[in-house]
């Protein structure tokens, strides 16, 4: 298990070993210890450090690919600290319990509150990709998790707005499917999970059966101290959250600015719609594009709708936005890292197919 936390000079994987190191400095508090890290490999020094050298240093860096990149930071920057604070807030406030009671197990309900989730969480796909993250680490089951990052970028309620201002009613076909897709990735993944095919999260606890979230959260309201004291400990209790939240995501994000960048400034948008448009040799290549393009929700809306506007292909446009998610290197790398590899190869496995026949039949109907 990989140490996460900087605490008492050492690094721990979770807050509990922290504390357990710290009030028995026995071998269970050392079991989830790893050595320490070199400054400098903290994702919250070098990422910072790129970014100002990738979005200043233009005698040599190309002018076009630095200012795509500052374009793509604006664009993201807000949602993924926004992502991570929520995140932290989560470590902070929420207890596992609460978690694994409402999404875990073997239900289906497990998937539709996931899925519900996703289109209340109101943030773009590296944001939700932070609390998608965290609500592992919370306990919450591989399927649900996964539900829940397929729904938050294209069927969340920002984005509903823009899909709407963009392609009219026909923005609803984005919604809809986005959230059908994430449900019958989730049912499909507690199939998997069942018969042991993904992988476990380590994390999740047995609570016992009479527990109630509602009770729980009036004795802790009722008990909570509303102290100078004990508001700077819960302040400090989320910046600690939301940092070690960000080791595990703000490097992936800034290798996809970087190669998004890059494409963006030396591809002319004229070959995307050259080459995508509404057959099967261009669905396939848009989901190709889409693979390597996909950045932020809101930043590749538009695009899909240059993509539509150029070709009539609704379904290309559905499948531009939808594979952009799935196939995510930045997703994809913090997904293989956090949780593991199975998860990922069975959401390529099993989401892409989705996507492409959706991508196909959305096409047929428009003609």
């Amino acid at each position: 298990m990989t140490g996460t936390l900087p605490r008492h000079g050492r690094w721990f994987c979770s807050e509990r070993c922290a504390q357990q190191y710290a009030q028995q400095q026995a071998a269970a508090g050392d079991a989830c210890h790893v050595p320490p890290r070199r400054w400098w490999r903290d994702p919250w020094v070098w990422v910072p450090v790129t970014a100002v050298l990738l979005a200043t240093a233009d005698l040599w860096w190309p002018q076009a690919a630095s200012a795509r990149y500052r374009e793509y930071l604006r664009v993201i920057g807000l949602p993924v600290l926004a992502g991570l604070l929520i995140g932290g807030l989560m470590d902070q406030f929420v207890p596992k319990e609460y978690i694994i009671r409402l999404l875990a197990g073997a239900r289906k309900r497990v998937i539709g509150r996931a899925v519900l989730l996703g289109f209340l969480a109101s943030t773009c796909s590296h944001g939700c990709l932070a609390l998608a993250i965290e609500l592992y680490r919370k306990g919450a089951s591989v399927p649900a998790v996964i539900a829940f990052l397929l729904a938050s970028p294209w069927a969340s309620m920002p984005l509903t707005l823009l899909l709407l201002a963009l392609f009219g009613a026909r923005g609803l076909v984005f919604v809809f499917g986005a959230l059908v897709i994430a449900m019958v990735t989730g049912l499909v993944f507690q199939r998997l999970a069942a018969r042991g095919l993904v992988d476990h999260n380590p994390h999740t606890v047995s609570i016992e059966p009479g527990y109630s979230i509602r009770r729980d959260l009036a004795a802790r309201w009722r008990d909570h101290q509303w102290t100078r004291a004990h508001l700077l400990d819960d302040a400090r209790g989320t910046l600690r959250g939301s940092a070690a939240l960000g080791r595990m995501i703000v490097g992936w994000v800034q290798l996809g600015l970087l190669l998004s960048a890059l494409l963006g400034a030396f591809v002319p948008h004229h070959v995307f719609m050259d080459w995508l448009g509404p057959t099967a040799g261009g669905l396939g290549l848009t989901l190709l594009v889409a693979t390597v393009l996909e950045v932020c929700s809101e930043g590749t809306a538009p695009l899909a709708f240059e993509l539509y506007r150029h070709t009539g292909a609704l379904g290309n446009a559905f499948a531009f936005l939808m594979a952009g998610v799935v196939t995510d290197y930045t997703e994809l790398g913090a997904l293989w890292t956090s949780i593991g590899r199975r998860t990922v190869l069975w959401l390529l496995a099993v989401t892409l197919p989705l996507v492409a026949v959706a991508g196909w039949v959305i096409n047929g109907l428009g003609h």
